[in-house]
């Protein structure tokens, strides 16, 4: 603990809680306000984690939509509770994760999805092309707190510690304005639920590496990649009856299979045929979605935040996917992308003669403008040679409206 309260230690939570922004928890402070905090109430806040008497204060149940359908609830701590977890989270990572398997990818410096996605299509060219796809149900809701605080424990010898982490994993959450303990489970929204979930893991990591078995695990999505179907299915089932009876989890059974390399997805990606790696076909869909939901008319923002919020989207997403061997399907999406961002502006011009005068501005000959007057939808328009000459690629280019091939090209 007295590693965890060092002046050094509290800076830098305080900058990768202030970074991270967030919501509030319960109390409604915002993270602008912390640092204040801080200087004011430090001292005693310090006293008393040293002297084991701190005391969290309940996460506030949030529910966010999941990318396949459902919602997924969120404790969002109070930002004093983030601080001390991150705070934590910084002292205990140095001591866990050397300890941690080879085949672990999430929430661990210095690895990456893409490393995991990496290790996948080395074991598939290496012939283990059968793959075992194990998803668990709902992992940071179920943990076993027995089991999580008694593997904790054979590493930190600390009391204050171990106590202090078990007030984390029962406090609860507010709901209805009272307080409803957890008996399982690490609430997802704090800095230290990741960690705690690859404590929990480990011990599925050395189980199957006990087997002789080639995997990449990043968080509950576990691969493990053998020679055969039959040799699949068997693990399938063996790894199954192991996670109940020691991890006390539940696999997901609609989630979860067996497959070829190339008929299963992993974090977003899918190997094909010749073992190279694409982008998975669900992962194309969501980002299709999105371009339609970005690029609708009806929104109250200007081009220019229009513009740097694609921009900013984009990069985020190519900056995951560039890791895609097989590029074409989604370079092959430009053209209808930049069919929605002119359906956009030609639905934001309003009327024939708005959009008369903005194609004019961009340069459009007169005797094309005549055709701006018909009753044919936004998105009909959107390919015709009259918005097509106003809103060219280079057009697009030259104003800041990116593509996945322009960002692949850098």
């Amino acid at each position: 603990m007295e590693e965890v309260v060092k002046d050094e230690n509290c800076a830098l939570a305080l900058g990768a809680v202030e970074r991270n922004h967030g919501a509030p928890g319960i109390d409604r402070m915002p993270t602008t306000q912390l640092r204040s905090h801080l200087q004011a109430h430090w001292s005693k806040i310090r006293a008393k984690l040293l002297a084991g008497a701190w005391t969290p204060s309940p996460v506030r149940r949030v529910a966010i939509p999941k990318p396949n359908g459902g919602t997924r609830m969120l404790g969002i701590p109070t930002v004093m509770d983030r601080l001390i977890q991150q705070m934590l989270l910084q002292v205990l990572t140095p001591i866990f994760d050397p300890l941690f398997s080879a085949h672990s990818y999430g929430f661990r410096p210095g690895r990456s999805a893409q490393d995991a996605v990496r290790a996948a299509q080395q074991y598939a060219q290496e012939g283990k092309d059968w793959v075992v796809d194990i998803d668990i149900t709902k992992l940071f809701d179920h943990v076993n707190h027995d089991i999580l605080m008694g593997r904790v424990a054979q590493a930190i010898r600390d009391k204050r510690v171990l106590h202090l982490m078990g007030k984390y994993l029962r406090r609860g959450a507010l709901v209805d304005g009272l307080v409803a303990a957890s008996v399982e489970g690490t609430p997802q929204g704090g800095p230290l639920s990741p960690l705690l979930a690859n404590i929990y893991l480990d011990a599925l990591d050395r189980e199957l590496e006990r087997r002789g078995h080639c995997f990449c695990r990043y968080a509950d999505d576990c691969n493990i990649y053998v020679g055969s179907q039959a040799a699949a299915e068997r693990t399938l089932a063996s790894i199954e009856a192991w996670i109940e009876k020691h991890l006390r989890l539940k696999v997901n059974a609609d989630k979860s299979g067996t497959g070829r390399v190339w008929e299963r997805k992993f974090l977003g990606f899918r190997l094909d045929r010749d073992r190279r790696i694409g982008i998975a076909p669900e992962s194309i869909a969501r980002f299709k979605a999105k371009v339609r939901e970005m690029w609708r008319g009806q929104q109250s923002r200007s081009s220019n935040q229009l513009r740097d919020g694609w921009a900013r989207y984009v990069r985020g997403w190519w900056g995951y996917f560039r890791l895609a061997e097989v590029r074409q399907p989604i370079f092959k999406l430009e053209g209808w992308i930049r069919r929605h961002i002119r359906k956009c502006f030609w639905l934001r011009w309003h009327s024939a003669a708005g959009r008369q005068h903005a194609l004019r501005r961009l340069g459009v000959h007169p005797r094309l403008l005549p055709t701006v007057r018909t009753g044919r939808g936004a998105w009909f328009m959107a390919n015709t040679s009259t918005v097509n000459a106003g809103l060219k690629v280079r057009t697009l280019r030259r104003y800041g409206f990116l593509m996945p091939s322009d960002l692949a090209a850098r």
